[in-house]
C-alpha cells in the first residue's frame, strides 16, 4: 500500500472541501514530508490520479478579484470515503506494511468508531505474534544470533523489531480502552488541520508548479 493514497484522502476528507495546497501544507503541518513520500510533486499527482479514479471530485474554482489563476478543489466522494476507510483499516491491521503507512493510519485513527479501532489494533497484534511464531520455528531468539552466523543479526533485528512494535500496539490498545482521545461518534473531533491562512511553522517553503493549480 502506498501511503500516499491515505494522506491525500483522509487531507481532503477532514477539509470537506481543499484545494491541493492546502492538502500539502497539512501534510508538511503533519510532517509527513519527514516520515512519508508525501512531497509536493506526489501530492498533486495523487490528488488528479484520485479525481480521474472518480475517489474525488475536482471543482473548478473561479480566481480571486485579487488576481491569480483559477484553482481546483477536490471532495471526496462516496467511492473515495469507502477506499479510504479500507485503507485505513488494512493499514492498522497488517503488520508488513511500511512505517510511513502505518504513521498514518494512527494518525487518522480517531475517525473510526474506538472499539472498531481497539478490535482493529489486536488483530495487529495477532498478526505480529503469528508472524514471529513462523520466524523463531527456525531461530530461538534466546541462542543469539551467533547460531546463524553474521545473517542471524537480520532474523534477531526483525524479532527484536516485532516484539517493540508488540509491545508498543498493547500500549496503545490499552490507552484507547482507558478513555484516551476523541473518536468517531464521540464529539467534537480533534482539529490537526491549519485554519485558513494561518501560518504554518514547519512548512519547508519549497516552491512547486502544482501549488498554483
Amino acid at each position: 500500500m502506498s501511503a500516499i493514497r491515505l494522506l491525500v484522502l483522509g487531507a481532503v476528507r477532514q477539509h470537506g472541501r481543499a484545494h491541493g495546497y492546502q492538502v500539502r501544507n497539512d501534510l508538511e503541518y503533519w510532517g509527513a514530508h519527514e516520515w512519508s513520500n508525501a512531497k509536493p510533486g506526489s501530492i498533486y499527482h495523487a490528488l488528479k490520479q484520485l479525481a480521474k479514479q472518480g475517489l474525488l471530485l475536482a471543482h473548478e474554482v473561479a480566481p480571486s478579484t485579487v488576481g491569480g489563476p483559477p484553482r481546483t478543489e477536490y471532495e471526496i466522494t462516496g467511492r473515495g470515503t469507502e477506499e479510504y476507510f479500507r485503507l485505513l483499516r488494512e493499514a492498522l491491521t497488517s503488520y508488513d506494511q511500511q512505517m510511513d503507512v502505518k504513521s498514518a493510519a494512527i494518525g487518522f485513527v480517531v475517525d473510526l468508531p474506538r472499539a472498531e479501532a481497539v478490535a482493529l489494533l489486536k488483530e495487529r497484534t495477532v498478526a505480529i505474534a503469528q508472524w514471529r511464531a513462523s520466524v523463531t520455528e527456525h531461530y530461538i531468539p534466546e541462542g543469539g544470533p551467533e547460531q546463524l552466523g553474521h545473517i542471524g543479526e537480520i532474523t534477531n533485528l526483525w524479532v527484536h523489531a516485532a516484539d517493540a512494535e508488540a509491545e508498543w500496539t498493547r500500549g496503545l490498545i490499552e490507552r484507547i480502552e482507558g478513555g484516551a482521545y476523541t473518536f468517531a461518534g464521540e464529539g467534537e473531533p480533534f482539529v490537526g488541520i491549519l485554519a485558513e491562512g494561518a501560518e504554518n511553522p514547519y512548512a519547508t517553503g519549497e516552491r512547486h508548479p502544482g501549488d498554483t493549480d
